[in-house]
């Protein structure tokens, strides 16, 4: 009995110490796994964390890039709209300047256009005289010069007709004498050579502002609007220029005299 019982303590004994090395066995099987298995995961999270975490170093490099793309986008989106807006501008400078090149060639061939019917005007004033008047055209007079344009005519017989008047009340009034003898179509050194023969060049007026001896109560009330009223008169009532004939009208008593004096003057012109 006693045999059996030491056996079967024995054999407990076995088993516990059995048991007890089977436990460590497992645990350190479970050990090493539970290392190898944490191993695993912190391998698999560095590498997964460098692949897909930037460092602060290539943070700041891919805003910078972002940055000069962006930059470089602005400047090419400017740079056309400039372009645009320069060949907008341009066109529209283009039409304007093409709109006044026109304009001014227009105004040009209508100067021109006035410019003849003048000088037409005048040459056939002449011609009337001429055959109206005897003796007209041996007068020893140079010609007038009317194959040119308004500001030729009226440019050079402004300094003439300045230069005779200088120092008399009339001084300075050449271009108004001018620009009216073109527009009437007159000889323009008949009326300032008139004045002196009848007032000495507006020195001795008997009526304000008529330097030319018109009567009765002529005046007015400046030299410019004597001066065209003087030489309208002269195309409507005598002529181009002097001649025997409208002296004898002008200044009947002494018309030879008057003539003479007169056509003196002109010379002078």
């Amino acid at each position: 009995m006693k045999k059996r019982n030491a056996y079967r303590t024995g054999g407990l004994a076995l088993k516990v110490v059995g048991l007890a090395c089977v436990s460590c066995v497992l645990a350190g099987c479970l050990g090493v796994g539970f290392a190898t298995a944490a191993g695993g995961v912190s391998h698999d999270m560095q590498t997964f964390g460098i692949s897909e975490v930037s460092t602060p170093g290539s943070a700041s490099a891919s805003a910078e890039s972002l940055s000069d793309q962006a930059a470089d986008a602005s400047v090419t989106a400017t740079s056309r709209l400039a372009a645009a807006g320069t060949r907008d501008i341009s066109k529209g400078v283009a039409a304007i300047e093409a709109e006044e090149e026109a304009a001014r060639r227009a105004a040009e061939e209508a100067q021109r256009a006035e410019d003849l019917a003048h000088t037409q005007a005048a040459l056939a004033n002449r011609d009337a005289q001429l055959a109206r008047d005897e003796g007209a055209g041996l007068t020893g007079l140079t010609e007038v010069d009317w194959n040119v344009s308004k500001a030729e005519f009226v440019g050079e017989w402004t300094l003439r007709i300045d230069a005779y008047l200088a120092g008399s009340p009339l001084s300075g009034y050449g271009a108004t004498f001018a620009e009216t003898a073109w527009e009437n179509g007159v000889d323009p050194r008949f009326s300032p050579a008139i004045s002196n023969t009848e007032s000495t060049k507006g020195l001795n007026c008997f009526r304000s502002h008529n330097a030319w001896g018109w009567m009765g109560n002529t005046s007015w009330g400046s030299w410019n609007e004597s001066i065209n009223a003087h030489v309208q008169g002269l195309a409507k009532g005598y002529g181009y220029t002097i001649s025997l004939a409208n002296a004898n009208k002008y200044c009947p008593p002494t018309y030879e005299d008057w003539y003479a004096k007169t056509l003196a003057q002109m010379q002078l012109i």
